[in-house]
């Protein structure tokens, strides 16, 4: 069942046979745990009443890199000696948890002493002062790299943190060739597909989000039926996500709010998907040049348990929809 739902995403883009795999510094499979660490803390919850959409033109110049560059390591340079400790959150995974309306924090279990903490890429809403993740907040399903730089030092002590949950491939999907369905995987895992295939519990799109912005996510498995998305569900739906007659380029962001039977616990949790139209794959490429090439590196990173991106914001999931080839 993985196999096949993996192969699926992996047919929908044009060139990834001709990929290469990006070099990634903190490469590693995350091990997931039986029982996540907690720590808790009230403050503001989050809103779920309203959606967030961006019906402008697509512009990946427009992307925000992280506020500090990942930093370059040398594979020749000896361990850095004054940099012995990094921050410890329990295990290589942490899950969201139920908190009654507030927000779940993590802190690090040990003190590495006084310093700053970064993430990459952005995604993590992580205290640079105490490194307390807002695991709330903080995008889910992702694996992220943490860097630790004590005072006094210009070393940065490097680790990395899945916050499990769901998430979305970066792909382009072909109407015509019957690409129709994006289908979610989890815990930062490509391979781990069928968390809520057989419809076991999950929630998705809880409170109409998604579907009041005529993103169409089922229920159940989370899979986005990209046609209907694009079309619209019936005729008295004046089309889908970009309108009845859809321009070229044109974005749509929303969010979606989902429960899963996991370590979670049925936390709510909230993953923003990004959606763009071109009516033939020419369109795409003469549109967004580097789009392509952005969708590939993100895909391989991931297949190869790398981060999607250490220089690059790459959230949320994008969805590319091409309605035919020519």
């Amino acid at each position: 069942m993985k196999k096949h739902y993996l192969l699926g995403l992996i047919l929908i883009l044009f060139v990834c046979a001709c990929s290469k795999n990006l070099s990634e510094a903190t490469g590693g499979t995350p091990r997931v745990p039986n029982k996540p660490n907690r720590d808790t803390a009230k403050t503001v919850p989050i809103d779920t009443t309203k959606p967030r959409v961006d019906t402008t033109r697509f512009d990946t110049a427009k992307a925000t890199p992280p506020a500090v560059p990942f930093p370059v390591t040398v594979a020749s340079a000896p361990p850095a000696p004054s940099c012995p400790i990094s921050p410890i959150y329990g295990d290589t995974i942490i899950y969201p948890q139920p908190t009654g309306g507030g927000d779940y924090i993590v802190t690090p279990l040990n003190n590495p002493g006084p310093g700053k903490y970064f993430s990459w890429p952005v995604g993590m809403v992580l205290d640079p002062n105490t490194g307390a993740i807002n695991v709330t907040k903080s995008e889910t399903g992702l694996k992220y790299a943490l860097g630790f730089v004590r005072n006094g030092t210009n070393d940065t002590c490097l680790s990395t943190l899945v916050i499990g949950g769901a998430s979305y491939m970066d792909s382009v999907y072909v109407i015509a060739n019957g690409a129709t369905a994006a289908v979610p995987y989890f815990e930062a895992d490509p391979y781990l597909l069928t968390t809520c295939a057989t419809g076991n519990g999950c929630s998705f799109d809880v409170n109409n989000t998604a579907a009041n912005s005529k993103v169409i996510v089922d229920k159940s498995t989370g899979v986005i039926d990209v046609q209907k998305t694009l079309d619209g569900t019936s005729l008295l739906s004046l089309g889908g996500a970009f309108g009845l007659l859809p321009q070229n380029g044109s974005s749509v962001t929303t969010t979606i709010y989902y429960k899963l039977t996991d370590a979670s616990n049925n936390a709510l949790q909230h993953i923003d998907v990004q959606l763009v139209y071109f009516d033939t794959k020419a369109d795409m490429e003469n549109s967004n040049p580097g789009l392509l090439s952005g969708i590939v590196n993100a895909v391989n990173n991931l297949l190869a348990g790398h981060l999607i991106s250490n220089s690059a914001n790459p959230r949320p999931p994008l969805i590319v929809i091409v309605r035919r080839l020519n």
